[in-house]
């Protein structure tokens, strides 16, 4: 028996779902996994091969890199354009700023070398601190991962700088839904102690998913259930509502783990 036995945690992720299972059941835990997002990489999107080609018309004076998985998959694509060296080149030769580890690896792992990397690996790090190097007159490729970012790029844009923007993935709703909606059945009726959630989108995916029942599923949610966060930015959807959540020190998926051990184990 494990710290967890006779628990129900309920997840939503689609990438590294195997795994964020594997860990929980390894402590006891009854998981019921219930996709609310899918990430669907883009290697033939217009907008992807637009926005790759407009960064390579220019020198880019600064390059923001958000996720590892995003920008391998934004040099995948690159390659089978027969572009990839080209970009490459073009990136080494900007200053580039990376949000945490995954994408200094990444990065590293393509022959590149980062600048900086944002300690607390958040983007809202990544984008202040490329504001403060001065960006007025600048051009600056963000990579992006899923979903756009104005708040945090149209501050670029309005100080100046030209914002090349890449999305190499985004998110679409899973083609099957009957787990999800389960899921919020099995939360509102008291089946599920806890939930975890990895990305902001799902967590937002599930609420919106509830349609009518969305006030008993954030009745819920405050009361007996748990809501475990790898992160703030993850957990800000629940935020706006008045959901407390709980977050581990540093937003990694075995820290999460780790923090729901310890909150529900026996």
């Amino acid at each position: 028996m494990g710290e967890l036995t006779g628990v129900t945690i309920g997840i939503t992720a689609e990438r590294r779902a195997e795994e964020f299972i594997t860990a929980l059941e390894r402590h006891g835990a009854e998981v019921r996994h219930a996709p609310t997002i899918r990430i669907v990489p883009l290697p033939d999107d217009a907008l992807l091969r637009s926005a790759t080609d407009a960064v390579l018309a220019e020198p880019v004076d600064f390059t923001a890199i958000t996720t590892g998985a995003g920008f391998r998959g934004w040099v995948s694509a690159a390659e089978g354009w027969g572009v990839r060296e080209d970009l490459l080149r073009h990136l080494g030769a900007s200053r580039v700023f990376v949000r945490g580890p995954k994408a200094m690896g990444a990065v590293r792992g393509h022959g590149l070398s980062e600048e900086w990397s944002a300690p607390g690996e958040t983007n809202a790090e990544v984008f202040a601190h490329l504001m403060a190097q001065g960006v007025a007159g600048r051009r600056v490729a963000v990579q992006l991962h899923g979903t756009p970012l104005p708040e945090l790029t149209s501050p670029l844009a309005a100080a100046g700088a030209e914002v090349v923007e890449v999305q190499p993935y985004r998110w679409q709703w899973p083609s099957d839904l009957a787990p999800a909606h389960q899921l919020v059945d099995d939360v509102i009726g008291g089946a599920v102690r806890a939930l975890a959630f990895t990305s902001a989108p799902a967590t937002a995916n599930l609420l919106t998913l509830a349609g009518d029942r969305q006030d008993a599923l954030v009745t819920a949610l405050r009361g007996p259930v748990v809501c475990a966060c790898v992160g703030s930015v993850t957990a800000a959807p629940l935020t706006e509502l008045g959901v407390a959540t709980l977050q581990p020190d540093r937003p990694r998926l075995g820290a999460l783990v780790k923090l729901l051990v310890r909150e529900l184990g026996t």
